[in-house]
């Protein structure tokens, strides 16, 4: 499929409708000419089969961090008509809210640096990770449903957080409309236990430093001020919950597909009609579980915090430890976006993507509304990670929508094949960066060189115009699950 693209600029790259039989729109891919040459085609194949599907709306888009997923390529977006279109499951994948909550300190790096060893293993102490670690609560039912009702509130009605935090929280830390009802016993259930843990795989928790400012007005409203200040960044989903969510669904959705007749190109792209039971049914529970990711970062911040006051002996008020935001990766929520001059209600699907609203948006917290929503990328343990700001132009050519990472360049059973994890560790801890995970395993899994350029992938984002640079930051210290 990739011998159909055609370049339309130095950061944009068109698979026309034309290209494949049923294609109902364009597909469009956002990267430089190193990435799209090292795109896999079984990943923009995906992208033509999503746009054949019932009511997707023109185009169907690839970010530069875009590579094979479960039905929709991890790092695209897909948005389709809220009466005529489709809801689905296989498009939003197995980790619903998937997303990165982020805070900034007073601190220096010169303050951090002699101690990060002892912070980095306070820290792995404090907060629970690794494959199917339980949590440190223990909740009945009851406060289970309010948790998925009511996200990161409940976390801060609970002492594990301020009321200002949740100022900084896409949509609040609460997407409206759940449902706990909607999911299974069985998904309540693995998640229960599992609320306040960090989880495997690729997600992580890093303290960074600011390595560089791009834009000092927009840096200064996220509350980045100078180079060699000190942030927090943790990348972390709904856990075993949305898993469950998402299997659950995969059966009812494959059912509804065959009851509404809908051609499917793809079988992991099951689906059913927007309107229909099956559709809004998903909604409520894949909310729901969106909900429990919102609270499950809100409460790890809290145990940022105090690791932080446990290691340097104050207030973590007192270290300026404020939220800077906290953004959603993988989520189906209906929007008002402007299709064909017309604004719209339609039910955008990011999956591996990031929402990337502008100055003066409502739905941009009322303190960053100025410069536009805080788009938080996060790279590998042992390269840069990146602090953005969303656009106009993403909301007029990529449903308000921008990467979300790194990317990964090559499967985990390969990197695993390639790297070792005792290796991995001792040549980040020559640099200076303090490290510690469950298990070697997981740094040979998540090697730097399992993943793209992330430079390569945010220069792609910027000079298309779908987000711009704030600032740069640099691991410090990481935690692996």
């Amino acid at each position: 499929m990739k011998e159909k693209l055609r370049k339309l600029s130095a950061y944009k790259w068109l698979v026309s409708k034309q290209s494949k039989k049923g294609m109902n729109t364009d597909a469009v891919i956002y990267a430089n000419k190193r990435l799209i040459d090292a795109a896999e085609d079984a990943a923009v194949e995906q992208l033509t089969n999503v746009a054949c599907l019932p009511g997707v709306l023109e185009p169907v888009l690839g970010m530069p961090d875009m590579h094979w997923g479960y039905g929709l390529p991890m790092g695209a977006v897909g948005a389709f008509d809220k009466e005529k279109g489709i809801i689905s499951c296989g498009c939003t994948g197995y980790d619903i809210n998937c997303g990165i909550h982020m805070l900034r300190t007073d601190l220096t790096s010169d303050e951090v640096t002699p101690c990060i060893r002892e912070l980095v293993d306070t820290l792995f102490t404090n907060i629970p990770c690794g494959v199917g670690a339980h949590g440190k609560l223990r909740l009945g039912r009851k406060e289970m449903d309010d948790v998925l009702l009511r996200g990161a509130g409940w976390a801060v009605d609970n002492g594990y957080g301020i009321p200002d935090d949740l100022n900084r929280l896409e949509e609040n830390g609460c997407l409206k409309g759940a449902d706990p009802a909607k999911c299974s016993t069985q998904a309540t259930e693995r998640g229960t236990p599992q609320l306040g843990t960090l989880g495997a795989g690729n997600h992580f928790l890093e303290v960074q430093i600011v390595d560089e400012i791009y834009d000092g007005e927009a840096a200064q409203a996220f509350g980045i001020t100078d180079r060699g200040q000190i942030t927090v960044m943790v990348h972390c989903g709904s856990r075993g919950l949305g898993h469950q969510v998402a299997s659950d669904y995969l059966k009812i959705h494959n059912a509804a597909a065959q009851k509404y007749n809908i051609r499917l190109p793809d079988p992991q792209l099951v689906c059913a009609p927007a309107a229909s039971k099956e559709g809004q049914d998903y909604l409520a529970a894949m909310r729901a579980a969106a909900n429990f990711a919102f609270c499950n970062r809100q409460i790890i911040a809290h145990w940022i915090r105090e690791s932080f006051r446990e290691v340097f002996g104050r207030r973590w008020e007192d270290m300026g430890m404020y939220t800077v935001y906290d953004i959603a990766h993988n989520i189906c929520k209906l929007e008002e976006h402007v299709v064909h001059g017309k604004k719209r209600q339609v039910y955008v699907h990011r999956k591996g993507s990031t929402r990337a609203f502008p100055p003066g948006h409502p739905d941009v917290p009322e303190m960053y509304r100025g410069v536009g929503q805080p788009v938080l990328i996060a790279g590998s343990m042992g390269t840069a990670s990146y602090i953005l700001a969303g656009t106009e132009k993403a909301m007029t050519e990529s449903f308000g929508s921008s990467c979300h990472g790194a990317g990964r360049s090559m499967s985990r059973h390969a990197s695993l094949k390639k790297y070792r994890g005792q290796r991995i560790k001792e040549e980040l801890e020559k640099t200076g960066k303090a490290l510690r995970s469950t298990h070697p395993k997981i740094l040979a899994e998540e090697a730097p060189g399992a993943y793209k350029d992330i430079d390569l992938v945010v220069e792609s984002v910027h000079g298309a115009g779908i987000s711009k640079k704030v600032a740069r930051v640099i691991p410090l210290g990481v935690v692996k699950g």
